[in-house]
């Protein structure tokens, strides 16, 4: 009996000087200078061309709603002919991304086929209210995504039994979630999606090396535990070049943002993203979908493994519906790659709005 005691008295020791060295650790890395990170500021943006929008400016509208007491902005696109209630297409953006990052170009393309769309900025990020600025965080924005839901269904122009939902790379996770929880959602498009956290994690620590995964934690401690004492946020790039300290550590990733960008876009993001998102796994809620899916998927798509795409749609059986790309993560935005998916896209939500 002594010995199991004299046993458990170890444990209990070791268990807390293995807490207090986490403490201690904690409070390096939120406290102690000198764990700023190189800005990577986009490079001449406003010199890029922009999709125009060739129709009349009054065919979009801003309009706002509120989550928590906090506005969301957001475009609405109506189409000329709402002799009556029409399908509605709602949108957020990726990680980091804005609605004024080339989600235009899609809503266009819908409403030109006699669609209504929904494009909102979450909260803490774009023109939407939230402090502190460029925080992603994923509970919240699947708020926002369900409460855009609870929007356009009041809307008299919008039916509300024809919602679908929009999303791309991490928010391609989102509409995922959303349509489980909500069983009314007519269908959904999930681009090139952010689907399993964990994988994503393990994938990248191959590609990368262990060593610069730790360091984006530190990273993400340090956000993190500085948010619990009200102190400023430690902020990283969102996209940056290959082997630098980002978000998403791509060049490919950080040429895309360049591509998609307005002139005042911030690319950086309260840090502790990094130690959430691992723990954000909508292929966990694959098998509650009730609705048509279209997931698209980047063949040659460097930041996400392919297979937990490819699980996800055998989780969802009948409802799934699976296009191949022989692109990377970002070519499906732009030119002809763009033009291939909004296609199938519109074939897409015609056969099941």
């Amino acid at each position: 009996m002594e010995i199991i005691i004299t046993i458990l008295q170890i444990i209990g020791i070791t268990i807390g000087i293995l807490v207090g060295l986490f403490i201690i650790e904690l409070a390096i890395v939120a406290f102690i200078p000198g764990f700023s990170v190189p800005k990577q500021p986009l490079e001449k943006p406003e010199q890029i061309p922009k999709k125009v929008d060739k129709k009349p400016s009054q065919s979009r509208k801003d309009v706002s709603f509120k989550v928590n007491g906090t506005s969301i902005s957001a475009w609405l696109y109506l189409p000329d002919d709402l002799s009556a209630p029409v399908p509605c297409i709602i949108m957020g953006h990726g990680l980091g991304g804005t609605m004024d990052m080339g989600l235009e170009a899609y809503a266009i393309r819908y409403r030109d086929a006699g669609l209504s769309v929904l494009v909102f900025d979450y909260r803490h990020l774009g023109v939407s209210e939230g402090e502190p600025r460029q925080l992603i965080w994923i509970p919240y924005q699947l708020k926002d995504y369900s409460a855009a839901i609870t929007y356009a269904r009041s809307l008299k122009e919008i039916d509300p039994t024809r919602i679908a939902l929009w999303g791309t790379s991490l928010s391609g996770g989102h509409v995922i979630v959303t349509a489980a929880k909500d069983k009314n959602i007519a269908c959904v498009v999930s681009q090139c999606p952010w689907l399993d956290g964990l994988a994503a994690g393990k994938y990248a620590a191959k590609l990368q090396g262990i060593g610069r995964g730790l360091r984006l934690v530190v990273h993400g401690q340090r956000d993190f535990v500085r948010s619990w004492f009200g102190l400023s946020p430690h902020k990283i790039p969102i996209a940056g070049k290959s082997g630098s300290i980002a978000i998403i550590p791509f060049t490919e990733a950080y040429e895309a943002f360049e591509k998609l960008a307005p002139a005042n876009f911030a690319n950086e993001a309260c840090a502790r993203i990094l130690i959430r998102i691992d723990k954000f796994r909508p292929i966990k809620k694959a098998n509650k979908v009730r609705c048509p899916v279209l997931l698209q998927i980047c063949d040659k798509d460097e930041p996400l493994p392919l297979n937990t795409i490819e699980e996800a749609a055998n989780k969802m059986g009948k409802y799934s519906e699976v296009k191949h790309y022989p692109i990377g993560h970002f070519d499906i935005y732009i030119g002809k790659n763009f033009e291939r998916s909004v296609t199938d896209q519109l074939e897409f939500f015609k056969k099941h709005l």
